[in-house]
C-alpha cells in the first residue's frame, strides 16, 4: 500500500428516530436553513411532515429548494446557491438520496464564491469556504452522505464531472432505514450496483501489498450478494433496508481505500454516457463495468482470479487463472442482471451512433484509470462491447 493521511470528519448518526436529533445539531449553526431534496418522495413517506415539524420546534426560518434532478444540475446548483446569498442562509440540510446531497455541496460551496458554481467542478476555482450543511439519507447508494465528493452534470453542455473539497463534507448525516422502506425496487437495485461498483473501483486499484483492505472490500462485497437478493424480494424488510444502508455508506466513506485511490475509469466512461443520454449512473454502471473487466483482465489475470474466488467462491479446481478470473466477471454480470439490472447500453436505446463523442468526453484530459490507464480508443472499444 501506499503511505496516506486520512480524516474523515462527518458524524454519523445511524439507527430508528434518528431525526430527533435534528434539534441538537441544526441550531449550532444558526436560524436560517435551506431544505434541499428532490421529486417529492420525502412529501410521499411523511418524512417532509416530520422535518417540518421539527424545524417548527426549534424555531428554525426555513427555505425550500425542491426539484433536485436524478443526476443533479448546476443549473440548480446555482439556484440554491442564489438562494443562499439573497437570504443570508446558516445551514442547509439535504434530505434525499446521493443526487441532492451531492448538489448541496456545490451550492454549499457555491454560497461562498463570487464567481459561477461550475468553476469548482471544472477545477477553473478552489473552494476556500463553504456553508456547514447536513444530511437525511433517503436512498442507499452513493456514500455520499459521508465524504467530500460530488458529480454535477452541465445540461447545457452535456459534461458530468465529479469534483469534491474539503469544504463539502457534511457537518453530520442522519440514516434512519426507515426512510428507506418505501424504495421502489428499480432504485433499490440501482443503489446496490452503485455501491458495489465502488468497492469493486476501489479493489482494482494501483497499489500492491494491500490484504486488509482486499478483506474489507471482499467482505462487504460478500454481504451484499448475500443480502440484496432477499431485499429485492422484501423491500419492507427494516433489518434488510438497515445492512444495504450501511453497505452503501462504507462503500464510499474511505475506510476501503486506506493506502490507494482506486480506477474509476468506468466511473469516467458512465460519467461521460449519461452526461449525453441522462441515464441511470448506477444502470450504466452495470452494463459497462463488465465490459471494463473483460478489457482489462490481462494485465493482472491473476488479481480478477482472487477477485473471483474470494468474492462469488469460483474455485480454480481443473481451470487455468484466466478462467477463473471470466467466471468472476461472468457472475458479478448474471448477478447484476439477476437482481433486475440492465446488461446492455441497447436497455435505454443507446447505438453507436455517438460512441466517439462520449469517449471523447470521458477522456478529455487525457487517459483515465490507474489499474490501466485507457485512452479514447479504449473507450470506444469498451462502449461497442457494451450496446
Amino acid at each position: 500500500m501506499n503511505d496516506f493521511v486520512f480524516h474523515n470528519p462527518v458524524k454519523l448518526l445511524f439507527g430508528k428516530d434518528q431525526l430527533a436529533k435534528l434539534a441538537e445539531e441544526l441550531p449550532v449553526y444558526g436560524k436560517k436553513v435551506l431544505v434541499v431534496y428532490g421529486g417529492g418522495s420525502i412529501k410521499k413517506n411523511g418524512l417532509y411532515d416530520e422535518l417540518m415539524t421539527i424545524l417548527n420546534e426549534i424555531d428554525m426560518e426555513v427555505y425550500e429548494l425542491p426539484g433536485v434532478e436524478p443526476n443533479p444540475r448546476v443549473s440548480t446548483a446555482r439556484k440554491g446557491a442564489e438562494i443562499c446569498k439573497k437570504n443570508h442562509i446558516d445551514v442547509i440540510l439535504a434530505v434525499g438520496g446521493g443526487s441532492v446531497i451531492d448538489c448541496t455541496k456545490l451550492i454549499a460551496c457555491a454560497a461562498k464564491y463570487e464567481g459561477d458554481a461550475w468553476d469548482f467542478v471544472i477545477k477553473k476555482a478552489t473552494p476556500t469556504d463553504a456553508l456547514p450543511f447536513g444530511t437525511v439519507l433517503t436512498l442507499a447508494a452513493t456514500g455520499s452522505e459521508m465524504n467530500s465528493g460530488s458529480v454535477i452534470t452541465n445540461e447545457e453542455t452535456e459534461e458530468k464531472y465529479g469534483w469534491g473539497s474539503p469544504f463539502s463534507f457534511p457537518k453530520f448525516s442522519i440514516l434512519d432505514p426507515t426512510y428507506t422502506l418505501s424504495v421502489p425496487k428499480d432504485h433499490t437495485v440501482y443503489g446496490i450496483v452503485d455501491m458495489m461498483s465502488h468497492m469493486i473501483e476501489q479493489y482494482f486499484n494501483e497499489a500492491s501489498n494491500t490484504p486488509i483492505q482486499d478483506e474489507m472490500c471482499e467482505g462487504v462485497l460478500r454481504a451484499l450478494i448475500e443480502e440484496a437478493p432477499k431485499l429485492v424480494s422484501d423491500l419492507k424488510n427494516y433489518e434488510l433496508r438497515k445492512t444495504i444502508l450501511l453497505g452503501g455508506t462504507l462503500g464510499l466513506n474511505g475506510f476501503l481505500r486506506l493506502g490507494y485511490i482506486g480506477d474509476w475509469a468506468t466511473h469516467e466512461i458512465e460519467h461521460a454516457v449519461s452526461a449525453v443520454y441522462d441515464i441511470p449512473h448506477a444502470g450504466g454502471l452495470a452494463i459497462l463495468f463488465p465490459h471494463w473487466m473483460r478489457y482489462n483482465m490481462h494485465v493482472n489475470p491473476n488479481r480478477f482470479a482472487k477477485f473471483a474466488k474470494n468474492v462469488f467462491g469460483v474455485t480454480d479446481e481443473g481451470r487455468t487463472v484466466e478462467e477463473v478470473a471470466f467466471l468472476g466477471i461472468e457472475q458479478l454480470s448474471s448477478f447484476w442482471t439477476s437482481i433486475g439490472a440492465p446488461e446492455s447500453l441497447a436497455d435505454y436505446a443507446i447505438d453507436e451512433s455517438k460512441i466517439t463523442l462520449m469517449a471523447e468526453k470521458a477522456t478529455r484530459n487525457g487517459t483515465i484509470g490507474r489499474f490501466n490507464p485507457l485512452n479514447q480508443k479504449d473507450v470506444e472499444a469498451i462502449l461497442m462491447a457494451a450496446l
